[in-house]
């Protein structure tokens, strides 16, 4: 049995999808703070099993306590986190509280219960310098707002764990750009308010919900002057901590590892992409830079591949079509 926490998010439920099609039994923890309590039910539709919900926050001492002595886990997937930049740069003591606090206590409970395999949702963020792609797992670290510090400051917390005590077993997991959906059409990316990321606000113009795309920056040195990133598709994504599961279980020991396809894409590429699989046009306009974004980055995941034998499968394509597939299906998204 595995401990999902945050597994009613975007990334959480394909885990929760990927590790029942793996055969491991799941239980969800999640407050629902950013998600659909619905999304339970779509993942059983999709599997034919329903996983366990439990409602509660990953402070609550007492309801994990209660949870883990209850259960015979094998590993916890922590996903539960607050995630929007913006949003943690004008709210930084409220995103440690949440993410960083969050999670120690969630690994003192841990410890407390006997149970020492984690698998952690991380980012790319966490490196220094994004400019000398592709990037590899020991490029130079160094956090420039309060949500990617956070994620640093649990990888480091998790590994002080192992270090101290070999029976931890630990993977940071470090995130490029997440996309798509599940195939089926019934788990998507449904962000609150207006999309902090590329994939769900092109899908939100070209369903309707908003008039025009907003790229920010056209000048940046690319071939077309927009943004380039490394994005992935969801479902790889989620087959990928399954697989860091597996060496964990099989291994143990510590693990640090980028998850991206090691190729970039333009915000243009991708508008274009996704028009030719949908059929709709996507209007957009091109606005002033974020602070802080840089011109282009993708994954060195090669190390991904030699340990676990992960390499993503699924094509631009294929993350265009699976994600019009979700938002056509549902245009408001899960409307809970």
């Amino acid at each position: 049995m595995v401990l999902v926490t945050g597994g009613t998010g975007f990334v959480g439920s394909h885990a929760c999808v990927a590790l029942q099609e793996a055969g491991f039994g799941v239980v969800i923890l999640d407050n629902l703070c950013n998600s659909a309590r619905g999304v339970v039910g779509r993942i059983a539709t999709i599997t034919g099993q329903r996983p366990e919900f439990v409602e509660a926050d990953v402070r609550d001492r007492v309801a994990l306590d209660e949870l883990l002595g209850s259960r015979r886990f094998i590993a916890v997937m922590h996903f539960a986190g607050l995630k929007a930049v913006g949003e943690s740069v004008a709210q930084p003591e409220r995103y440690h509280d949440n993410n960083v606090n969050g999670s120690r206590v969630l690994l003192d409970a841990m410890e407390a219960a006997a149970l020492r395999t984690m698998v952690f949702s991380s980012t790319a963020t966490v490196y220094r310098n994004l400019q000398h792609s592709p990037i590899p797992e020991h490029a130079e670290l160094g956090a420039s707002q309060p949500y990617a510090q956070g994620k640093l400051d649990v990888e480091n917390l998790l590994r002080q764990r192992q270090a101290g005590d070999a029976r931890w077993r630990v993977a940071c997991l470090r995130y490029f750009n997440p996309v798509g959906a599940h195939p089926s059409g019934l788990i998507g990316e449904d962000p609150r308010g207006v999309p902090n990321n590329l994939m769900p606000y092109i899908a939100q113009v070209a369903v309707g919900r908003r008039e025009r795309l907003q790229v920010f920056g056209g000048g940046y040195p690319t071939p077309d002057g927009t943004g380039v990133r490394d994005y992935l598709h969801v479902m790889d994504l989620a087959e990928g901590h399954v697989a860091a599961l597996r060496h964990l279980l099989a291994q143990g020991g510590e693990l640090t590892l980028n998850l991206g396809t090691g190729t970039g894409v333009s915000v243009l590429q991708m508008v274009r992409a996704f028009e030719a699989v949908s059929g709709r046009e996507v209007p957009y306009e091109i606005v002033a830079r974020r602070v802080g974004d840089e011109a282009q980055y993708w994954a060195d995941a090669r190390r991904a591949a030699t340990l676990l034998g992960w390499r993503t499968q699924r094509s631009l394509a294929d993350m265009c079509r699976d994600t019009w597939c979700w938002q056509s299906a549902n245009p408001q998204g899960y409307g809970e």
